[in-house]
């Protein structure tokens, strides 16, 4: 038996939809060379991650093991596989591959966080070659819903891997290349695979996928029934489906105007990479009030509900000088990330409330999956027949029922959800070790732990409120004067009305005037008293136990 071995360790993106983040190696154990596949990003919510930007993957995994590492490979360039490789780069320094598309998007990040670009290298599809330690990697041709996205063959030493990313069957796709099973089979032909690791989004979904090229006509109808200005919203990144409306308003007889830096930047970037061409003539936001409402439809952002993006500033009021009115109508192009549905809805009803008529997906009539269903992930299988299926891109019950589905096609199985190595080198796939896996968050400009509090912190703050009290002693350890409270997120009064802070002074000055010379003496000891006072009196006039922050200051004699 070969004292070598080939291995598979998600650090993101297995067992969630997003932060996909995924690590092979080869070579002897505690020794493999390494590559690591994608470095995307997940999405914070208020309930979990308060005022956070984006949520990363902790590749401290990888912190001792940079020796090691090869190079990263990205499949496409959705942020939930490429959001973290500029945050992240910095950490690894490591050359960077990908197809064009993806590169161009990539390098207009690394442009702004004043990272190399030219440690993005351009690699063009199969039978294109790189070479990265004990591996040989190629681009294979998808389609998805954005521009040349990539499926991986890996080819190692102990056998062929097959990384699907994320993909769809579509013979028509409208932008970028179209599925081809002949190219596959070719790839099965030449060498088997060992095993293949794939993406389980929509293995809950029984019925085949449709292709991009099929919402042109029910879009137009929809338009051309229109009486007012049509606003449409999408991933801005999904090149196909902003064409696919453009043509479609065109087709209605409309001017066309895109609301949005991020929906701009994809539709800029994806005709510098040759892959949009056609794209109807748009209109600026200042021309666009030049034309008459009946005629007009705008392409915005902001598809998931965020605060931020021209479809919720829109439900606000004015932007950049556009307004929905009654009579208008607004097209979510898009299905709902799960986790994003009070944002989607508190638009919806803001355009509700203005007499918009508002448009959703309607079972898939004016969206369609960039995402294999079912059926066609049960074709894939039988296409590339792999040794074994390593199941990623899903939440747990996706990564099981597509085990489910494998085995009883005869096909050897794993759930390996993050933190989870995988032994690929025999027959069947073998848990090898549980790895420490977790997630960062950018804050601002900051990177922060999940464990560092900043989160937890924020959480207990909304939850509970936060007092902040105020002692200044003299030299001999007594107070100046009562303890100043300020209340935040608190109500202003308690119990028969009285003002909570009032209240909260009092019993306090109470309190203190009762301690000891030793606890006076004792900040530690001192900030516990009136931290367990301040909690108490809240609970009894307010029923909450408020977090609790103390300052306290001494004056020091000369």
């Amino acid at each position: 038996m070969s004292a070598n071995r080939l291995i598979y360790l998600p650090l993101g993106g297995a067992g969630e939809i997003g932060m996909n983040s995924y690590v092979y190696g080869y070579g002897p154990k505690g020794k493999e060379r390494l590559i690591l596949v994608d470095l995307g990003v997940a999405f914070p919510d208020m309930d979990t991650s308060p005022g956070v930007d984006l949520i990363l993957p902790d590749i401290g995994w990888l912190a001792d093991k940079l020796d090691r590492l090869e190079a990263i490979f990205i499949t496409h360039a959705h942020e939930d596989h490429i959001g973290a490789l500029a945050p992240l780069w910095t950490q690894l320094e490591k050359k960077v591959y990908c197809r064009r598309f993806t590169a161009t998007i990539g390098r207009l990040k690394f442009e702004e966080a004043g990272l190399p670009v030219d440690k993005i290298v351009v690699v063009e599809p199969r039978p294109a070659t790189v070479e990265a330690g004990p591996f040989k990697v190629q681009f294979v041709p998808v389609s998805h819903s954005i521009p040349e996205s990539s499926a991986l063959v890996i080819d190692t030493p102990a056998g062929r891997i097959f990384h699907s990313a994320d993909f769809k069957i579509d013979h028509n796709p409208v932008v970028g290349e179209a599925w081809d099973d002949a190219r596959f089979a070719e790839i099965v032909a030449e060498r088997p695979v060992k095993a293949m690791t794939c993406d389980s989004t929509n293995v809950f979904s029984t019925h085949e996928g449709r292709s991009e090229s099929t919402l042109g006509e029910p879009l137009t109808e929809l338009i051309q029934a229109a009486t007012g200005m049509v606003v449409a919203t999408t991933f801005g990144s999904n090149v196909a489906r902003l064409k696919t409306l453009a043509e479609a308003g065109r087709a209605a007889g409309r001017t066309i105007c895109v609301l949005g830096r991020s929906m701009k930047r994809m539709l800029s970037a994806a005709v510098e990479a040759g892959v949009l061409s056609g794209f109807p003539r748009t209109v600026s936001p200042e021309e666009a009030l030049e034309v008459p409402r009946r005629n007009l439809m705008v392409l915005a952002t902001g598809s998931q509900g965020e605060r931020r993006a021209a479809s919720a500033q829109l439900s606000r009021g004015k932007y950049l000088g556009l307004e929905m009115k009654e009579g208008d109508t607004f097209l979510f192009s898009s299905k709902t990330i799960p986790g994003n549905e009070r944002d989607v809805l508190r638009i919806w009803n803001a355009y509700s409330e203005m007499g918009v008529t508002v448009v959703d997906d309607q079972a898939g009539k004016y969206h369609v999956s960039g995402h294999a269903n079912r059926p066609d992930l049960e074709h894939v299988h039988r296409l590339i027949l792999p040794d074994m299926l390593i199941l990623m891109h899903g939440e747990h019950r996706h990564l099981r029922e597509h085990v489910r589905i494998a085995t009883e096609a005869g096909i050897a199985a794993a759930v390996a959800p993050n933190g989870t190595m995988l032994d690929l080198t025999g027959d069947v796939p073998e848990v090898a070790e549980y790895v420490e896996t977790g997630r960062l968050y950018l804050d601002g400009s900051a990177l922060i732990g999940a464990l560092d509090g900043v989160v937890r912190d924020r959480i207990r703050m909304a939850l509970n409120g936060l007092v902040t009290v105020t002692l200044i002693l003299d030299e001999a350890d007594k107070p100046m004067g009562e303890p100043w409270v300020e209340l935040m997120g608190l109500p202003a009064t308690g119990r028969g009305e009285r003002p909570l802070a009032e209240t909260l002074e009092a019993d306090l000055d109470e309190v203190i005037g009762r301690l000891g010379r030793k606890v006076m003496a004792d900040d530690d000891k001192l900030e516990e008293e009136i931290r367990k006072v301040t909690r108490q009196v809240t609970m009894e006039e307010i029923g909450k136990k408020p977090e609790v922050t103390v300052v306290i200051s001494r004056l020091m004699a000369e």
